[in-house]
C-alpha cells in the first residue's frame, strides 16, 4: 500500500469494505498517530498495522553511516515533519474537534527533559520517543516496555498467557524479532511463568529495559536534533498564536 500524500495528512479513495480502502495517514504525525495507538485498543489493528509499516524514515543507513549531506537532509527531513505536527490542523472526519491546540506544547517539551518518566507518561512525548527511536533502529525496548504496560491491565488468566507467550516470542525467545536485552536468570524466570504468568511476570525485565532506555536512549533523545526542533516549532507557534 502507497503511502504518497496526494494533499493534508490523509487522503481518500473510495471508501469500500475490501482491500482498495485507501487510508493514508502521515507517519510524523503525532496527533493521528496517538489517535490510532488508541483504535488498537478498540481491535482496529489492521489500521495500526499500515502506519506501522511506513513508520521508519526514507534512510535505510544507520546514523553512523550517514554521510554529512544524507545527515543535513535527515535533519531538513525532521524539520518538515515538526512543522507539520504543529501548524495544521487535524481532519474533522477523523479527529474530534479540540478547542484548544492540539500537539505538544512548549511546557509539554520542557517537561519531556525532566525525567524518562514524565516522557512516558505524556501521550505525545511516548509517541515522539518511540519515532525517534525507529529513526535508529532500535525501538524494542519502548515497544517491549509499552507491551508491559499492557500486560498488566490483562484481567484473565486465558488473556494473561496468550499475552505472555506472544510478549516471548516477540522480545525474549532468543533470536526474536525484536530481542531485547536480558540476563540468563531473569529471562529464565519468565519461560518459567509462562503457563500461569502474574501481573509481575515481566516487572523485572521491564525495570531493566527502563533502565536501560534511561541511561541511554533518552539522554539520546533530549539531545537530539528532533527534540529541539520540535521544541522551537512548539514555541514559535505558541509566539505566532499570542502575536
Amino acid at each position: 500500500m502507497s503511502l504518497n500524500i496526494a494533499s493534508g495528512p490523509w487522503s481518500y479513495g473510495r471508501m469500500a469494505l475490501s482491500s482498495k480502502l485507501r487510508l493514508r495517514p502521515h507517519p510524523s504525525h503525532l496527533d493521528y498517530i496517538v489517535e490510532l495507538q488508541q483504535a488498537k485498543e478498540k481491535k482496529t489493528s489492521w489500521i495500526i498495522r499500515e502506519v506501522s509499516n511506513h513508520m521508519a524514515f526514507t534512510e535505510t543507513e544507520k546514523p553512523t553511516e550517514m554521510s554529512a549531506e544524507k545527515k543535513v537532509k535527515k535533519r531538513k527531513n525532521w524539520n518538515n515533519k515538526i512543522q507539520f505536527l504543529l501548524n495544521r490542523n487535524p481532519q474533522p472526519r477523523l479527529a474530534l474537534r479540540r478547542k484548544k491546540p492540539y500537539g505538544p506544547s512548549v511546557d509539554d517539551v520542557n517537561q519531556w527533559a525532566q525525567s524518562l518518566d514524565k516522557l512516558l507518561n505524556h501521550k505525545y512525548g511516548k509517541t515522539a520517543f518511540r519515532l525517534y527511536l525507529k529513526s535508529e533502529f532500535c525501538e524494542e525496548n519502548i515497544e517491549f516496555w509499552m507491551a508491559c504496560e499492557d500486560f498488566k491491565l490483562l484481567k484473565t488468566r486465558r488473556e494473561k498467557v496468550t499475552k505472555a507467550k506472544k510478549m516471548y516470542k516477540e522480545f525474549i525467545k532468543p533470536d526474536a524479532p525484536k530481542e531485547i536485552n536480558l540476563d540468563y536468570q531473569t529471562r529464565d524466570n519468565i519461560i518459567q511463568s509462562l503457563d500461569d504468568p502474574t501481573t509481575t511476570s515481566f516487572l523485572a525485565a521491564q525495570k531493566k529495559v527502563y533502565s536501560l532506555m534511561e541511561n541511554n536512549a533518552y539522554p539520546r533523545f533530549i539531545h537530539s536534533d528532533f527534540y529541539k526542533e520540535l521544541f522551537a516549532a512548539a514555541r514559535a507557534k505558541e509566539e505566532h498564536i499570542k502575536s
